[in-house]
C-alpha cells in the first residue's frame, strides 16, 4: 500500500524541481573544476574600513589577476610591498595605469633606487638609527637628502612632479632668510641706525634662499605644553646660554640641567612681572588691564616675561626685539608660548597699523628715543591708540647723573611737543598718555617740530615704508578712534571698518558679521568632529586673516592659544580692524620669508591663500617657508580650491608632511577641499 503512494509523490511538481536543482548543481561543479585546471584564477576580495564600521564592503578585481606567483616569494616580500605607497617620486610612464578597457597592472616592484621615508628600512624592519628625544617613534622620519622639482608631460597635459626636498645643513637650524642675509648686510652703506637688523631678503629668484628644509637641532624634543612652558623650556630646543650668562643675575632666565627656567623677572623688575604690573596699575588707576587695556606692545622684550604675565590679566602683548647680541630672546619667547616677533626700531616703519596698541612698554629697551628729532618715538606715537599709554622704565627716569638727567629733560621736551600728557613718575617708571584728538596739535606754535604729516600720508601703509619725522594725525571724527572695552570689542564691528578699502558692494558691517558667523560655525565643527581641544594648540598663525574671524572663533571656543593674524599685501589692509577687535597681527608678503625663527608655530591656517598667491610667486617656496616656521608635531590646514589640491599634495609629500584631503562642510561636490598636513621630526638618513 505504501509503494503506490511514494511513486505518486515522485510525479509531483515539487519533486521534479528538487531533482532539477541537484542535477544543475552537480553539472556546474564538474564544469568549474574541469575548467579551472591549468588556468590562472580570478580572485575577488572584499576590503572593509576599520575606521567606519558602517561603511559598505567594496568588491574589486584582484591585482593578482592574470599573474602567476611563487607563494614563497610573496611571503618574503609581504612587508616591503607597502613602501611604494609612501614614495615621493612620481610613477614613470611605464607604470601609469592602462586604458580603462584593460585590467589594472600589478603594484610596482620594489627597487633599491626608489626613495622612501619613514622608520622602516630596506629590509622592512624597524630602524633604530635616529634620534627620537621625547617624540613618539611614529612621529620621526628618516630623510634621504635629494632636492628635485620638475615638470613633465606633453604640451596639452603637464604633470607636476616633485621629489623630496633635502635637509639643509645643521648650522642653518635657526636660519631666518631675510634677517640672516649676510651678503646684503655687507653691502649696506651704513649700519649706525640699526639697518643691519631690518629685512634684507634674497634677490628675486632666490626669494627664500631655500631649496631645502631647515633641520631641528640635535636632541630636539616635543615642546613643553602651555601653561607649564611659561616657566620652563627644553635646553635642547633653544641651545644657547648667552642670555643666562648676561641676564641670569637679573632674574630673567636660568639653566637647570636639561631645562631653562624663567623666574618671571626683568632688568627693571627683578622681583617679578606680577609685582611690576601691580605697581603700574596703582600708579595709574585708569590702566585697567583686561578691560580698557587689551592690546600691548613690549619693545625690547627680553624673554617676554612682561607679556607672559599679562596674558593671565586678559591682555595680549606682542613682544618684539631685534636679532642682536641677545639674538635668541624672541626664540625663547615663542618656545614659551608667548606672542612675539623679530622687529627693530631702525629706519623703517614696523609692520603694524596706526592706533594699534592700547599700551606700549619699554623697560631698558636700549633705544635712543630722542635721536633724529624723535623719529623713533614718532613711530611709537603712530602705533599708539588715541588716549593710549607709554610706559618707560629706564635709568634716565630715576638716576641723577648729569648725562642721564639731560636725557630725561630731552624726553620731557620731546613728549611735550608730541602733545603727550606726562601723568606720573614713580620710582623707576614714568607714564605718558597720548591725546584723544587733534586739538593740541592744531594749537601748537607755528614752526613747532615735529610737524604734522602730509594729509596724503597713509599711517597704515607700512610695507617697506621709511620712518617719517612727523606726527600722524588722529581721525578727524573722534568717534572713529574709540573702541569698546574687552571682551565686547571682539564681536563689535569697529568704527574704522568703514575706512577699509574693499572690492565689495555689501555693507562692511554685514561682511564683518558674515565672516564671524562663518568661522564660528566651522571652528565649532572642528572642535566637535576633529577634537581640536585635544590638540597641542598654542602658537597659531592665520596666514590670510581677513577681519580676524578665525582667531575670534578660537577665543569663542575657549581654546587656550593665541593667533598671529597675517594680512597679505596682495589683499585689502584689514589690519586696523584686527587690532580694534583686541587681536594682534602683522602685514606680510608671502612671496618673502616671515620674520620668525624656525619651529615657532604649532598650527598654520591658510584659507584661500595659495591659489591667490600662486599668481604672484612660487607656491612650493611658500610651503617650504611654512615648514620652516612649523614645529615638528605641528599641523597645517589648507582650505583652498580643488583645482590646486593635486599640486599642493605633491609639494606637501615632497616636504615630508603626512597629508589627508577632506571635504568641506558643503560636501564632496564643492569646489573647495581641506588639506590637513602633519609635520614629523625629520632626521637625515644614514647612508
Amino acid at each position: 500500500m505504501k509503494s503506490p503512494i511514494n511513486l505518486e509523490f515522485l510525479r509531483t511538481t515539487h519533486a521534479l524541481k528538487i531533482g532539477a536543482f541537484f542535477f544543475i548543481s552537480i553539472t556546474f561543479f564538474y564544469l568549474g573544476k574541469h575548467w579551472s585546471d591549468g588556468y590562472q584564477q580570478l580572485i575577488f576580495f572584499t576590503q572593509d574600513s576599520d575606521s567606519d564600521p558602517n561603511s559598505n564592503h567594496e568588491v574589486s578585481i584582484s591585482p593578482n589577476f592574470n599573474k602567476s606567483f611563487n607563494v614563497s616569494s610573496l611571503i618574503d616580500h609581504n612587508d616591503v610591498e607597502k613602501v611604494p605607497e609612501k614614495t615621493l617620486t612620481q610613477p614613470s610612464p611605464a607604470t601609469q595605469p592602462p586604458p580603462e578597457t584593460q585590467p589594472p597592472p600589478p603594484p610596482p616592484a620594489v627597487d633599491d633606487s626608489v626613495e622612501k621615508f619613514g622608520i622602516v628600512n630596506e629590509n622592512g624592519t624597524m630602524s633604530e638609527e635616529f634620534e627620537v628625544g621625547s617624540f613618539d617613534p611614529e612621529m620621526v622620519d628618516d630623510w634621504v637628502n635629494e632636492t628635485q622639482v620638475e615638470k613633465e608631460g606633453s604640451e596639452s597635459v603637464t604633470k607636476f612632479v616633485i621629489k623630496k626636498f633635502g635637509l639643509c645643513s645643521r648650522d642653518m637650524s635657526e636660519y631666518i632668510p631675510c634677517l640672516d642675509n649676510v651678503e646684503a648686510i655687507k653691502k649696506l652703506p651704513s649700519t649706525e641706525k640699526g639697518e643691519r637688523f631690518e629685512r634684507h631678503c634674497p634677490e628675486e629668484g632666490k626669494r627664500l634662499n631655500l631649496n631645502c628644509l631647515v633641520p631641528a637641532p640635535k636632541g630636539y624634543r616635543a615642546p613643553i605644553p602651555w601653561p607649564k612652558s611659561r616657566d620652563e623650556v627644553w635646553f635642547s630646543n633653544v641651545p644657547h646660554t648667552r642670555l643666562v650668562e648676561d641676564k641670569g643675575g637679573q632674574n630673567w632666565i636660568s639653566r637647570d640641567k636639561n631645562k631653562f627656567k624663567f623666574p618671571g623677572g626683568g632688568t627693571q623688575f627683578i622681583h617679578g612681572a606680577n609685582e611690576y604690573l601691580d605697581h603700574i596699575a596703582k600708579m595709574i588707576p585708569e590702566i585697567t588691564f583686561g578691560q580698557h587695556i587689551r592690546v600691548a606692545l613690549d619693545v625690547g622684550c627680553g624673554v617676554a616675561s612682561f607679556g607672559a604675565y599679562l596674558l593671565q590679566r586678559n591682555v595680549v602683548t606682542l613682544s618684539v626685539a631685534p636679532k642682536d647680541v641677545h639674538e635668541n630672546q624672541i626664540q625663547f619667547a615663542l618656545e614659551r608660548g608667548v606672542p612675539a616677533m623679530v622687529a627693530a626700531f631702525a629706519t623703517r616703519r614696523l609692520l603694524y597699523p596706526s592706533q594699534a596698541f592700547d599700551l606700549i612698554h619699554c623697560s631698558r629697551c636700549r633705544i635712543n628715543w630722542t635721536r633724529d628729532d624723535g623719529i623713533l618715538l614718532l613711530e611709537v606715537n603712530r602705533m599708539l591708540r588715541a588716549g593710549g599709554y607709554f610706559v618707560w622704565a629706564a635709568q634716565p627716569v630715576y638716576k641723577h647723573e648729569e648725562v642721564l638727567e639731560e636725557q630725561w629733560e630731552e624726553m620731557l621736551n620731546l613728549t611735550t611737543r608730541l602733545c603727550w600728557k606726562f601723568l606720573k613718575k614713580d620710582g623707576y617708571i614714568a607714564v605718558w598718555q597720548k591725546p584723544f584728538d587733534n586739538s593740541c596739535y592744531l594749537n601748537r606754535e607755528a614752526g613747532t617740530k615735529p610737524p604734522l604729516c602730509d594729509p596724503s600720508d597713509d599711517p597704515d601703509n607700512v610695507w617697506y615704508v621709511d620712518l617719517k619725522a612727523c606726527i600722524s594725525e588722529l581721525p578727524k571724527n573722534e568717534y572713529e578712534a574709540k573702541v569698546t572695552d574687552w571682551p565686547a570689542r571682539l564681536q563689535t564691528p569697529p568704527n574704522r571698518l568703514q575706512s577699509i578699502k574693499l572690492d565689495a558692494f555689501t555693507s562692511r558691517k554685514e561682511l564683518f558679521k558674515a565672516e564671524s558667523k562663518y568661522w564660528n560655525e566651522i571652528i565649532a565643527g572642528y572642535v566637535r568632529s576633529m577634537r581640536w581641544k585635544k590638540m597641542a594648540l598654542r602658537n597659531v598663525m592665520d596666514m590670510r586673516a581677513g577681519f580676524g574671524g578665525f582667531a575670534a572663533a578660537l577665543i569663542a571656543q575657549k581654546l587656550d592659544c593665541w593667533v598671529m593674524n597675517v594680512v597679505p599685501v596682495s589683499g585689502s589692509n584689514t589690519l586696523p580692524v584686527i587690532y580694534d577687535r583686541g587681536l594682534i597681527g602683522v602685514m606680510h608678503d608671502w612671496c618673502e620669508p616671515f620674520d620668525t625663527y624656525p619651529r615657532t608655530y604649532d598650527f598654520l591656517h591658510a584659507a584661500n591663500l595659495l591659489s591667490v598667491e600662486k599668481k604672484r610667486c612660487n607656491v612650493s617656496s611658500i610651503m617650504v617657508e611654512m615648514d620652516r616656521i612649523l614645529r615638528p608635531g605641528g599641523r597645517v590646514y589648507i582650505r583652498d580650491s580643488l583645482a590646486i589640491m593635486d599640486e599642493l599634495q605633491e609639494i606637501a609629500k615632497a616636504i615630508g608632511w603626512h597629508t589627508t584631503l577632506r571635504d568641506t562642510a558643503e560636501g564632496p561636490h564643492a569646489s573647495y577641499r581641506i588639506l590637513v598636513c602633519d609635520k614629523h621630526l625629520l632626521r637625515a638618513s644614514k647612508q
